[in-house]
């Protein structure tokens, strides 16, 4: 049953993401830009260090 609740929330937040506009952020709401800090992003940037 476990399982089962967990694809759905998966699902439902898959289609919640998907159905929001593009000139705004999907969880936030807030504006697009051309001046958005996350342009200037590299996967460089999101390593996670080891403890």
């Amino acid at each position: 049953m476990l399982k089962v609740s967990h694809l759905f929330l998966i699902i439902i937040s898959a289609l919640l993401i998907n159905c929001s506009p593009a000139e705004k952020y999907p969880i936030s709401g807030e504006q697009c830009g051309p001046k958005d800090p996350v342009l200037d992003l590299d996967a460089s940037d999101c390593v996670i260090l080891p403890v």
